[in-house]
């Protein structure tokens, strides 16, 4: 059975700061985008990675006092991975008293069969999860689907789109599925991954991990999150910042002429988003927006406890 560590007074401090950023960061979003609604029978996807695993947790935690009634319940895809510990998540879930199914396909067999040694097989096995991961959301009568992708994999996803699919395209927090008959949530999409990372460590979660494809380190997704990870290191509060701007879109600054009308624009038009500014020095914030610093976050925490006391 899964045994946890015993934590010191410290690391259970730390713990609860983690778990109140996660709540209030997965509780907004839910908020934003009206994730959850009354009576709704969610499936959370549990890979047995980190962010699956907090993404369950935090719903459970919000589930006692959301101010809608949403029931819940972990599915997981065996897809027969070769030495693969199909024990552990059954053995977790039971042992937190969660409603769960494990779905078994042996989908490896299917991407080894048609992906040629070297290939990437990432593209193949996420079509063949998603199809049965549909049809297993209409079995068990779920209205969402949640996944675990953060706010990292919503920004390596547009980057991806810019550097090698010439699009502004990222990963939408909310969105109707590819097949038309389920709704989509992401309940991370605020939460960054260093926080995650950090909190499954906590927890000391018994991670999966996914050995079809851990051996392609070179993966497109691999070299844009470890660009991202590289620029957070380097110059803190980017990646914070390009996070707000994928919320603050200005159409009449770009170039989509199906998202505004240039041809529309003549002597006497009214001034659209400020005009253009060309001829001026761009003024740029010294501080990036959306980003504070890891201390002065901390003394926001005291204060909230200040505050709650």
């Amino acid at each position: 059975m899964f045994e946890k560590q015993e934590v010191t007074k410290k690391e259970q401090v730390n713990l609860n700061k983690l778990q109140k950023r996660l709540r209030r960061d997965v509780g907004k979003a839910i908020a934003d985008f009206g994730m959850i609604e009354e009576g709704d029978r969610i499936m959370v996807c549990l890979s047995g990675g980190k962010d699956s695993y907090t993404m369950l947790e935090i719903l459970r935690n919000l589930q006692q006092s959301a101010p809608v009634n949403f029931s819940l319940i972990a599915v997981n895809l065996d897809q027969k991975q070769p030495g693969f510990p199909a024990h552990i998540l059954p053995e977790y879930l039971e042992q937190q008293g969660v409603e769960y199914k494990i779905v078994e396909e042996n989908t490896y067999a299917i991407v080894k069969d048609k992906i040629p040694e070297g290939k990437t097989t990432c593209s193949l096995c996420s079509r063949l999860r998603r199809g049965i991961l549909y049809r297993t959301a209409t079995e068990l009568g779920c209205t969402k689907i949640a996944l675990g992708h953060h706010r990292d994999d919503i920004l390596q996803t547009l980057f991806l789109n810019m550097f090698y699919g010439g699009k502004m395209k990222g990963m939408p927090p909310k969105l109707m599925s590819d097949d038309g008959k389920h709704i989509v949530i992401r309940p991370l999409a605020y939460c960054r991954e260093k926080d995650i990372e950090r909190f499954a460590i906590a927890r000391q979660y018994p991670i999966i991990p996914c050995n079809l494809c851990g051996s392609q380190p070179n993966l497109q997704r691999q070299v844009i999150g470890d660009m991202l990870k590289d620029w957070d290191k380097r110059y803190p509060g980017r990646i914070e910042t390009m996070f707000s701007a994928m919320q603050n879109i200005v159409p009449s600054h770009l170039n989509d002429t199906s998202l505004f009308d240039f041809k529309a624009i003549h002597h006497g038009s009214d001034v659209v988003d400020g005009g253009d500014l060309a001829f001026d020095r761009e003024d740029i914030p010294m501080q990036p927006v959306g980003w504070q610093a890891e201390d002065e976050e901390l003394a926001i925490e005291r204060l909230d406890v200040l505050q709650i006391k």
